[in-house]
C-alpha cells in the first residue's frame, strides 16, 4: 500500500521526506507553547493566551496575499523565504524574555507560516497527475502526523520546567527541521516555478484574483462546507475536547494525553488503508461521511460525559475512544480537502485556491475555541456537545448537496488517468 500511495516523479518523493523531517521538529514543540510562555517564561495565562491569538489573527491576515504572491512569482520563490523566517522566528522563541518580545517572535513566525502550506500543496499538485493526487495528499498528512508523533514522543521525555534549557534546546531543533524542506527544494531547481507563462494571454485568468475563485461555485460550496467542518471539528479539539474531557467528565490530563496519542497512532496506522478503499469512490460522499464520524466522536465523548465519575476507567475510555475517532475521519478528509481543491483550481489560480482552502482552518481556529467555553459552561456541556454534533451532520448535507455542482471526474467517480506532469520552469 505504501508503494501504490508513493508518487510517481521522484522530486514529489523527496518533498515528503522533508514533510517528515520537518514534523519531527514541529512535534517537539507543538504541545508546549502555552505551558514554555507561562511556566517559563513567567507570562501570565491571559498574556500568553492573547500572545497565541496574535499569531493565529497576522496568519490569517497574510494568507491571501500568500495566494497571489504564488501566483504571481511561483510557490519555490514564495515558500523558501517563507521557510527561512519559520526558522528564524522558532529559534528566536528560545531567546524570549517579556511579553513584548514574545509578540515580537510570533508576528515573524505567522509571516512565515502564513504561505508555506498553501505553497506546498501547490507545489505537489504541480508534481503530481489527478489519478494519483489524492493518495498522495493522503500519505503526505500521514506522514506529518507521523513526525508530529515521534517529536512529541522525543520531548516528552526531555522537557523540564524547571529546567529552561530544554526547551530551548527543542526550538531551536524545531528551527533547523524548518530548514529541511527548503534544503531538499534547492536541490531541485526545475520545481515550484509558476504554473503558467508570463505572455499576455495569461492577463485575463489572472485578472479576477480572488473574486475569480470566489465566483466558482463548487468552490464556495465546498468552503462553505469547510467552514462549518472545522469549526465543529478541528477548531473543538485543543479547548472544547480538552476542557469537556477534563471539567465534564472528570479525566486527569494524562488521559487526554493518551486520547491524542491514540489519535495519531490511528492515522498513522489506517491512512493507507483508507486511500486504497477510497479509490474510485465519491469524494463528495467521502467529505460527507467525515462529518458523521466526527458527530459520533463527540456524541462518544458526550456519553463519557454521563458516565463520569460514576465508572472513571469507562469514561476515560470513552475520552480515548473520541479521540480515535476522530482520527478514522481525518484519514479520510486529508487526501479529499486537498485534491478536491485542486480538481477545481486552474494552474493560473491554483496558489489562490490552496491559500482559501487553508484560509479555512485559520478562521475556523478563531471561532471554535471562542465559542467552546461559553458553550461547555452551559448546562453542564451537553448544549456543547449538541452543538458540535449539529454542525458535524450539517457539514455532511453540504458535502452531498456539492455533488450535483461537479463533474464525475471532479467527484473521483470515474477512474482517472494517471499521468506525469510537465516539468514547469519558470
Amino acid at each position: 500500500m505504501l508503494r501504490r500511495a508513493l508518487p510517481a516523479r521522484p522530486e514529489a518523493r523527496r518533498l515528503l521526506i522533508g514533510t517528515l523531517l520537518s514534523a519531527v521538529g514541529r512535534g517537539l514543540t507543538l504541545p508546549f507553547l502555552f505551558i514554555y510562555l507561562t511556566d517559563v517564561r513567567g507570562l501570565s495565562d491571559a498574556r500568553a493566551g492573547l500572545v497565541i491569538g496574535w499569531f493565529g489573527a497576522v496568519t490569517l491576515a497574510l494568507s491571501p496575499l500568500g495566494g497571489t504572491l504564488i501566483d504571481r512569482f511561483g510557490a519555490r520563490r514564495v515558500v523558501l523565504p517563507c521557510l527561512v523566517i519559520e526558522a528564524l522566528g522558532t529559534g528566536s522563541l528560545a531567546l524570549v524574555d517579556s511579553t513584548a518580545s514574545a509578540f515580537g517572535v510570533m508576528t515573524l513566525i505567522a509571516v512565515g507560516s502564513s504561505a508555506i502550506w498553501a505553497g506546498q500543496n501547490t507545489i505537489l499538485a504541480s508534481l503530481t497527475g489527478d489519478g494519483e493526487r489524492q493518495r498522495v495528499f493522503g500519505l503526505n498528512f500521514a506522514l506529518l502526523n507521523l513526525g508530529i508523533g515521534v517529536g512529541g514522543l522525543i520531548s516528552g521525555a526531555v522537557v523540564d520546567v524547571a529546567r529552561p534549557a530544554t526547551f530551548q534546546a527543542i526550538y531551536l531543533l524545531d528551527a533547523l527541521s524548518y530548514l529541511m524542506p527548503g534544503l531538499i527544494l534547492l536541490t531541485l531547481p526545475h520545481v515550484g516555478h509558476r504554473l503558467v507563462g508570463g505572455g499576455a494571454a495569461d492577463a485575463a485568468p489572472k485578472a479576477g484574483g480572488y473574486l475569480t475563485v470566489l465566483r466558482d461555485r463548487p468552490f464556495r460550496r465546498l468552503v462553505l462546507f469547510g467552514l462549518v467542518l472545522t469549526t465543529c471539528g478541528y477548531a473543538q479539539v485543543e479547548v472544547g475536547f480538552a476542557a469537556y474531557s477534563v471539567r465534564v467528565v472528570e479525566v486527569s490530563p494524562r488521559v487526554v494525553a493518551w486520547a491524542l496519542a491514540g489519535n495519531t497512532v490511528m492515522i498513522v496506522v489506517a491512512q493507507l488503508l483508507v486511500i486504497r478503499r477510497m479509490e474510485g469512490r465519491s469524494r463528495t460522499g467521502a467529505l460527507a461521511a467525515v462529518g458523521a464520524v466526527f458527530a459520533a466522536a463527540w456524541l462518544v465523548l458526550g456519553a463519557a460525559g454521563v458516565v463520569g465519575t460514576g465508572n472513571a476507567l469507562l469514561a476515560a475510555l470513552g475520552v480515548v475512544a473520541c479521540s480515535v475517532i476522530f482520527g478514522f475521519g481525518e484519514t479520510m478528509l486529508s487526501p479529499v480537502m486537498p485534491a478536491l481543491t485542486n480538481a477545481l483550481a486552474t494552474d493560473e489560480l491554483r496558489g489562490r485556491y490552496n491559500a482559501m482552502s487553508s484560509m479555512i482552518f485559520g478562521i475556523s481556529g478563531v471561532i471554535g475555541p471562542v465559542t467552546a467555553g461559553p458553550l461547555i459552561g452551559a448546562a453542564h456541556g451537553r448544549l456543547w456537545v449538541a452543538v458540535v454534533v449539529g454542525g458535524c451532520l450539517t457539514a455532511s448535507v453540504l458535502a452531498l448537496s456539492l455533488r450535483r455542482l461537479l463533474t464525475s471526474a471532479q467527484d473521483g467517480r470515474v477512474a482517472a488517468v494517471v499521468r506525469e506532469p510537465e516539468p514547469a520552469h519558470a
